[in-house]
């Protein structure tokens, strides 16, 4: 019966989520790209590769500085100011094997180029129609894609095939994000419907990838979802109790000067809903496991006896997990909190300004959703793993069996 009630819930949460995403699926709108994101003439960035072939100190000023030319640089026509002058060889788009010179004036936060680093360019087009090229970013595909590669064959031969059906998973978490989620939010859906149903589809995709379809996984699945929920809920409200705005974040100001349309709360919120399913993932799918193995290991032992057991290993768990979260987001907020010490303001007033306490807010609302979540998980998968009809009652109490030993005569209870 109680593998009924757990998969019927099971199934009607994902019909109801299919309906969710059919009625909140993002319509095929065209939204202006951010004045900070745009080109001079108002289109979107575009980028090309680079290598950078030459170095030096020198005069700045060259006419050919940002063009693209082939030979060497024209000589800048006075010595009014030295700069960083790089010289890079252009080597994908239209002007492929031509090369252009880079002026970059020495300061804070601008690149140290050095000779033979990739870098990609910024190409646009002058009032005049003129292709002008500067510096983006560094070139980073290739170390990207090996440090990525390194990442997947460890997981996949160390968790072998149920490592790799964690990373198809994890492909899926992203296209569902990249895909409905951003986009529904774009198109001014709520936020906390969206961030639900892109949450739960997320979760039945990666649990059932990872670790196949099966009760211990399906109580896994129904207790994380049940969190997510109480999740989002105490989100709300934290939200609304200490009036958080998100606007002292740089890129929470940006979405709201250029995206009106889209609410800053809406965006908080969706993220303290999607940042909490990592560590609830993996908070319930241990919980199950570890009710499912006591309940195999001990065929006699009641479900009372394997909840307080697994109970035990939760509340390590438990402990072990919110150092995790807070010490995570205090990670995140490092160069913030090192601006704070130096500004001379009061730790009070630290705290409670709005770009610390929406960590505060993040990580207590993950830490009760995570508490709450190992007793719930825990007694569905005891549940499962122990229907009722096979638990030891009262009226039946545990009786003593003979251990089979080699002469020896003697017996364990």
């Amino acid at each position: 019966m109680a593998a009924k009630v757990v998969v019927g819930l099971l199934v009607a949460i994902a019909v109801a989520v299919i309906a969710g995403a059919i009625a909140l699926w993002p319509s095929e709108q065209s939204v202006d790209i951010p004045l900070p994101f745009q080109t001079t003439g108002g289109g979107a960035v575009t980028t090309e590769a680079g290598t950078v072939t030459s170095q030096s100190i020198g005069s700045c000023g060259s006419p050919d500085a940002g063009r693209p030319f082939s030979g060497n640089p024209t000589p800048p026509v006075n010595d009014s100011y030295e700069c960083q002058r790089s010289i890079v060889d252009i080597t994908t788009g239209d002007d492929a094997g031509k090369r252009t010179v880079l002026e970059i004036a020495p300061g804070p936060g601008q690149p140290d180029l050095r000779t033979g680093e990739g870098i990609r360019l910024v190409k646009q087009t002058d009032p005049a129609g003129a292709v002008q090229y500067s510096f983006n970013d560094y070139s980073r595909g290739l170390p990207l894609s090996i440090i990525v590669a390194v990442f997947a064959v460890v997981i996949c031969v160390v968790a072998r095939w149920r490592g790799f059906r964690a990373l198809v998973g994890l492909v899926i978490a992203f296209a569902v994000l990249v895909v409905f989620m951003l986009p529904a939010l774009l198109d001014g859906a709520p936020a906390i419907p969206v961030a639900l149903v892109a949450g739960a589809i997320i979760l039945y995709a990666v649990l059932y990838l990872a670790h196949g379809v099966n009760l211990r996984t399906s109580s896994a699945l129904l207790g994380t979802l049940t969190s997510m929920g109480l999740a989002a809920a105490l989100s709300y409200v934290a939200i609304r109790m200490t009036h958080l705005t998100g606007l002292s974040e740089e890129q929470n100001t940006e979405v709201q000067t250029y995206i009106t349309h889209v609410s800053i709360t809406g965006l908080l919120l969706a993220g303290f809903i999607i940042g909490s399913l990592g560590v609830l993932n993996d908070v319930t799918i241990t919980q199950a496991s570890a009710a499912f193995e006591l309940a195999s290991v001990d065929k006699t032992a009641s479900r009372r006896e394997i909840f307080g057991a697994a109970m035990r290993v939760g509340r390590d768990h438990i402990a072990s997990t919110v150092y995790t979260l807070v010490l995570a987001y205090a990670g995140g907020a490092l160069p913030l909190l090192l601006l704070f010490s130096v500004a001379g303001r009061s730790f009070q007033d630290v705290l409670t300004g709005d770009a610390v306490a929406i960590e505060i807010v993040r990580s207590s609302v993950g830490g009760v959703a995570l508490a709450l979540s190992v007793p719930l998980t825990t007694a569905i998968a005891v549940l499962l793993a122990r229907p009722i009809t096979s638990s030891r009652t009262p009226s039946s109490p545990r009786q003593a069996k003979p251990t089979r030993s080699r002469g020896s005569g003697r017996h364990s209870a």
